[in-house]
């Protein structure tokens, strides 16, 4: 495929309409993305707040939109409702929404500008398995991991791995930390996966981890075009994630990531292993060819050395702002803070690396 026009766009040029996901994601391989109840609105909302602030001029579905009424501000991420965003004279459309492979906004991208990622790499990354080993093979330090067929035997399918506890058992294409576990026993591995297979909330594919006891960090990569002057993509300062849960983070719709999560000082960020996971994570995203803000979790092993397991290429944005929210800053918005962005100043640069796709682009 000819590669995309790419930013650096002047937000301050460009209409902006926000998309929530009111579509729901398909089954693709067996595995299941569960749609975020809401679809990103609450955090549709913070944007289009925080943008209007910055001066930027909206398409919204009413007039005067009301901060404490989140579809004052997002469109749904329908054919029709990005027809009818398109129609109140947007001309970028901010995908706050899990996009896949013949996604609306595929063919919206012929039309107008776009800040998200990509429809069809992000399905491709969303397969957690398939993005660990591709990254593996390009020799960044990824963790081990294996899959499991739920409609298989599953006894004969875990029994190499019954020496390998503690292991972690995941969604193949899970949101945040749901469903997600650490089996410290063969029975709690046999148990979690069996729990998994018959409730089909994930779909049929389950994904086993190596478990890295150390340190768990969030990387925040944002694409080259969203910083004059960049010609790679570019990470933010590591987050630290702690108060964790059976060594799981909590899934962020039950404690807000600010209780349990803070940036990294200069001096922490200068540590060898930290530099090194940071350069992997940029390397990473430079692999994956990110169009738009993507953020990578990282787990030291016993020795201290930082492993990358799990690539987001739709990261949660919420921000401070509205009535209400002053405890909802997302782990993006907090490793923004730590370089000196506001939450406006962060969006305006993610809005700076929108990206369209030619009339005459094929798939």
């Amino acid at each position: 495929m000819t590669a995309p026009d790419v930013g650096e766009q002047t937000p301050g040029e460009q209409t902006i309409a926000i998309l929530y996901q009111a579509l729901e994601p398909p089954v693709i391989g067996g595995a299941r993305k569960e749609a975020k109840p809401g679809g990103y609105s609450d955090s549709g909302a913070d944007i289009g707040v925080a943008l209007l602030a910055a001066g930027c001029t909206l398409a919204t579905p009413v007039a005067d939109p009301d901060p404490a009424r989140v579809f004052d501000w997002v469109w749904p991420d329908t054919e029709a409702g990005i027809a009818a965003a398109l129609d109140a004279g947007a001309t970028l459309l901010w995908a706050n929404t899990v996009v896949f492979a013949g996604h609306p906004v595929e063919d919206a991208s012929r039309k107008a500008w776009i800040v998200g990622p990509d429809p069809k790499a992000m399905q491709a990354i969303d397969d957690k398995a398939a993005t660990n080993a591709r990254l593996l093979a390009a020799g960044l330090p990824v963790a081990r991991s294996w899959l499991i067929d739920g409609d298989g035997d599953l006894d004969a399918q875990l029994a190499p791995f019954a020496d390998r506890v503690p292991i972690v058992v995941k969604p193949l294409r899970g949101r945040g930390s749901q469903g997600v576990g650490v089996a410290r026993t063969r029975a709690q591995l046999a148990a979690q996966v069996r729990d998994l297979a018959q409730s089909r909330r994930f779909g049929a594919s389950i994904m086993l981890e190596q478990f890295l006891p150390g340190q768990e960090i969030t990387i925040t990569v944002m694409p080259a075009a969203c910083r004059p002057g960049e010609t790679a993509p570019f990470a933010l300062p590591p987050v630290r994630r702690f108060d964790q849960f059976d060594d799981v983070a909590p899934y962020n719709g039950d404690v807000p990531v600010s209780r349990n999560s803070a940036a990294l000082t200069l001096g922490e960020c200068a540590d060898p292993a930290i530099a090194a996971a940071i350069a992997a994570c940029e390397q990473a995203a430079a692999l994956l060819e990110i169009r738009a803000t993507m953020r990578i979790d990282c787990r030291a092993d016993g020795g201290g050395t930082y492993f990358l397991f799990d690539v987001n290429a739709k990261p949660n944005l919420t921000g401070s702002g509205r009535p209400g929210r002053e405890d909802e800053d997302s782990l993006s918005t907090m490793a923004a803070a730590a370089c000196g962005w506001s939450y406006p100043d962060f969006l305006l640069a993610a809005a700076r690396g929108a990206w369209r796709n030619t009339q005459d682009q094929q798939g």
